[in-house]
This record gives C-alpha cells, structure tokens and sequence, in this order.
C-alpha cells in the first residue's frame, strides 16, 4: 500500500519574517523600569544576549533600586543604559556619586541623559547639555551617551508648537560629538505613523545633525494603555493613528502592535540605506514578555530558551 503524502496546508505554515523587517529589527533596544523588571523572572529567555536595555528613573525612584536593577541586567549579559534626568540630580556631588555607583556595583559605561518629566529642577541642572558639559561622564570613562529626540516636537521645550529649540539642543549635542570623544545617538519619544516620523528625521539630517537615530516605538498593548501613554507623553499628530482605530468597534478590544509603523520605517531604510534612522527602542507599554515575543516572532534575534 502506497504511503499517502501530506502536505501542510499554507495557512498553516508559520509566517517568514521580512527580510526589511528583521534588518530593521537587528540590535533593537528595550526600556525597563526597576518595578516592570521586578516582574521578570528570567530576561535571558526573553531578550537577545547583549540587548541594550534603558533603565527609566522615574522621580522618587530611589538610587539603589536603579543601580540593583542595572546590576542584575548586567550579570545577565545585557548592554545597560540607565536614564539620568537632569531635574532630579541635585547637584554634581550627586550626579558623580550616581556614576560611581553604576560603575562599581553594575559596570555601567553607558546613559542616557535627558531633562526628565519635572517642571521644577530639584537642584543645579535643568537640561542634559549640562549633564555633558561636567565632563564627569568622560573622565569616568563612558563608551556612550544617548540624549532624547522628539518627531513630534515637545510642548515643554517649544511652547509655540515649533521645533526651534529641540533642533538647536540636537545641534549642540551634534556638535559636542564632534569636539569630544563621545559617541552620541538620539534615543527619542514614540510614535505612531511613519511618515512624519521620515519627515523629521530627514529635517535633522539637512540641518547638518548627523547622530544617528534610535527611533522609540510602543510596543503591543491594549488601545486604551496606548492611548493614555501618548497623551500623558506628548505625542502629537500620529495619535489620530489611535484614535482613528478606536472608532472601529472590531478593533477596540484588540491589542494594538507596531506592525505598520516599523513594516513602512523598513522599507523606507531598505530603499534609502542611508537613512538616519539605525535602530529601534522599544516601549513595552503592554508588557516586557509581550513586547520580546513581538520583536522575536517579528524577526527579532531570538532569545535563549528559558531555565528549567
């Protein structure tokens, strides 16, 4: 009797990544709080070896749990970034302290500097260029420094809806770059639609600021947590993206993914190599865990199998 031979439906077959999509996704980075990574029981299992993890200081975050934090994702073999605000470093004692701490519990020798989200600094700086212009991070041997971009602008920095004075910042960091030996990329706010995501990056790049970009995208989560996020962030145009699929009823209750902003952001770097924009950060508003399985089964290098 003849062996019958089956042959798996299509449908059935798991989806092959995009080639653009997976080059796109190479190197992606991921923010984690010291509260969401508390949650974590095993990161190996869930990002890349060597992932480069942010580690946001939100105010009244104390030290310690940053830099246990940091120190824990260190060990794992991860890449570590913690955030620096400005507004919340009373003065450079503290801000020298905080870096002599990551160093020598965790091995950081990479940050991310920003303002940070309060009205009134808590001390002597206001803004990240006054961070840089310490020289604490240099003299303490730091491989990298990111700062903060905004596609869509920063109402707290640019009170008129203009981009004069979050583009004049990026020029001086742009600068800064040139004359020291740091190495700076722009690690930015997220948004939702790609185009004016291309529209911005292409008026830095004629601006003459050439630090690469790291673009922020929220990663899958309920339209509802997005929404809320993105209003309480800032985020501008592309949140009629949101509210456009909260009109569809079908849709509501399904989680939201990146799917279109990073397919359309692919095939723009595919066909311009040149591109400014070089990475991807995410925001794991809906989760870590559903954030990673996202970006792996996306074409995001995969994680090694969990610890039994």
């Amino acid at each position: 009797m003849a062996l019958l031979n089956f042959k798996r439906k299509e449908a059935d077959l798991p989806m092959r990544p995009r080639a653009d999509v997976e080059a796109f996704l190479k190197d992606y980075s991921i923010e984690v709080m010291p509260r969401t990574a508390e949650k974590v029981e095993d990161f190996p299992a869930l990002l890349p070896a060597g992932t480069r993890v942010y580690i946001a200081h939100i105010e009244g975050t104390p030290i310690e749990d940053m830099v246990a934090t940091a120190a824990r994702l260190n060990a794992d073999g991860y890449k570590v970034m913690p955030h620096f605000p400005a507004r919340i470093i009373k003065d450079r004692a503290t801000l020298a302290d905080w870096i002599a701490r990551y160093q020598g519990e965790a091995d950081v020798k990479q940050a991310l500097l920003l303002a940070g989200g309060v009205a009134q600094p808590h001390g002597d700086f206001d803004s990240s260029m006054q961070l840089m212009e310490t020289g604490l991070f240099d003299e303490a041997g730091f491989e990298r420094l990111h700062v903060a971009g905004h596609p869509e602008g920063n109402r707290d920095i640019d009170t008129d809806g203009t981009m004069k004075n979050v583009t004049a910042a990026l020029r001086w960091k742009n600068d800064f770059q040139s004359r020291t030996d740091a190495k700076l990329a722009i690690a930015t706010q997220f948004a939702f639609e790609a185009k004016p995501i291309i529209k911005w990056a292409d008026s830095l790049a004629a601006e003459g600021i050439t630090l690469p970009i790291h673009i922020g995208i929220a990663g899958p989560a309920k339209l509802q947590t997005l929404i809320k996020f993105a209003i309480a962030c800032g985020v501008g145009p592309s949140l009629k993206v949101l509210q456009k699929r909260a009109r569809d009823v079908t849709k509501l209750l399904l989680p939201f993914e990146p799917t279109d902003v990073i397919g359309e952001l692919a095939a723009h770097k595919a066909a311009n190599p040149d591109f400014n924009i070089t990475n991807v950060h995410f925001f794991p508003l809906g989760g870590i865990k559903t954030n990673a399985t996202w970006a792996i089964d996306n074409g995001g290098s995969s994680a090694v199998p969990a610890k039994t």
